[in-house]
């Protein structure tokens, strides 16, 4: 890995922002299309893209195909995903919005949450079976108390991993379909023949789920606008080399768009993690993604000491962010933006990816700026509760009145004095 000060950095702290033209100009024509011929579209680019002959007996899995997935995974692992999701749903069924309402002087307001009736999951099914993200995606959405989950997942010559039909089945998948790319999106944000118009899409993807996405956003709601994956590790001198090594590899192996930078007050530390990540990149299977990925939008950032490292997380705003330092909760609070902070040496990033609760669906790409982590939220709606007593009403209506007559909105007006005169 490259090893640059702060000054030199400029090219690693910035992800411009690339206008993707063609692929917009694809998605809204697959949308189109879809919206319109429902089914039918969605059948025609599943054989195109994914070498997947569907109709309409096939297009959702049965019972069947759900049974011969449980044959396919092992005692052991269907443990471990089922440990998993207690954790997952565990944690998000604490952390859920509530109503809140309050009464003084014969005013009362305040809200009260509703999750939404459907709600699409998109899970990728690209260079590996991502069954974490149907936990991911599906169980807060459960936690929120969302009737109809349905999950979208592309099927690679008709077969959905078998991984991924029992994470559904684990996490109570209404249904799933064998379909994605932005053929999903459209499918589950206007509803064909097969497919329940949903009311809010979550889950990652790749650049045509997420311009479809952006593309249908309104129509549905949306989890956010995610791009590849990203993780920034700020590290001093009590670190481990290759530790940290590790964890650069942990997202470099995602994707060859991914990024997995190194902030650290120790020269030395720098040195030895470059090392290690060559060592380790020698052996990793997924080599090939990983070194495009280390070469292309990886490195290494020398800072003056922890409080400039903080300053340059918060200006990348990283994904994931690992605090290896031996003092992580009093650097916390310095951090303003990030998807998810990982404490100390023994919580690397894939602790969260798989097992301990909080969501691995996270901003990227700067927008930790302003997007939060995927949680039950996104299912949920606050409504507005408002009601006054008729002696609050008399107290406050001049007051009403006067400020819908300053807009020459007199009916707003009159409404209130309609009840104010008949009192009189």
């Amino acid at each position: 890995m490259k090893i640059v000060t702060k000054e030199e950095s400029a090219a690693l702290l910035e992800r411009p922002f690339e206008e993707r033209r063609e692929e917009m100009r694809r998605v809204k024509e697959i949308v189109k299309n879809v919206q319109e011929r429902g089914d039918e579209a969605v059948f025609e680019y599943e054989e195109t893209f994914d070498k997947t002959v569907l109709n309409r007996e096939n297009f959702c899995v049965s019972e069947e195909e759900y049974e011969e997935a449980y044959k396919n995974v092992s005692p052991a692992l269907l443990e471990s995903l089922r440990l998993a999701i207690c954790n997952i749903l565990v944690y998000h069924s604490r952390a859920g919005r509530k109503d809140h309402i309050v009464t003084e002087n014969g005013r009362t307001t305040g809200y009260v949450v509703r999750p939404v009736e459907k709600a699409g999951i998109y899970v990728p099914g690209g260079t590996a079976p991502l069954s974490s993200s149907v936990l991911m995606a599906a169980l807060p959405a459960k936690a929120a108390g969302v009737e109809h989950i349905i999950i979208a997942t592309p099927a690679k010559e008709g077969k959905v991993h078998p991984l991924t039909l029992v994470a559904a089945k684990e996490c109570g998948a209404e249904k799933v379909f064998k379909m994605g790319g932005a053929q999903a999106i459209a499918a589950l944000a206007y509803g064909t023949e097969s497919v329940p118009k949903v009311d809010v899409i979550a889950g990652p993807g790749n650049i045509y789920v997420t311009l479809a996405k952006k593309e249908v956003y309104g129509q549905v709601g949306i989890d956010m606008l995610a791009g590849p994956s990203e993780i920034l590790i700020v590290a001093d001198e009590s670190a481990n080399p290759d530790w940290v090594a590790a964890d650069v590899l942990s997202q470099a192996e995602h994707d060859t768009l991914a990024r997995a930078l190194v902030v650290t007050t120790d020269r030395a530390l720098a040195e030895r993690i470059s090392e290690q990540v060559e060592k380790r990149l020698a052996v990793l299977p997924r080599r090939e993604i990983a070194e495009k990925s280390i070469l292309a939008s990886g490195g290494i950032i020398l800072a003056d000491d922890l409080d400039e490292a903080a300053e340059i997380s918060n200006r990348i705003a990283p994904e994931h962010l690992e605090l290896y330092v031996e003092e992580p909760e009093k650097l916390l609070p310095k951090i303003k933006n990030a998807g998810a902070v990982f404490l100390g040496a023994y919580t690397p990033e894939p602790v969260g990816d798989y097992f301990a609760g909080p969501d691995h669906i996270l901003p990227t790409g700067g927008s930790a700026r302003f997007f939060e982590v995927l949680s039950e939220d996104v299912f949920t709606r606050k409504m507005s509760v408002i009601r006054y007593t008729e002696e609050a009403l008399k107290e406050d209506g001049e007051h009403i009145v006067r400020l819908a007559e300053s807009e020459s909105l007199m009916a707003h007006a009159r409404a209130i004095l309609a009840r104010l005169e008949e009192e009189k």
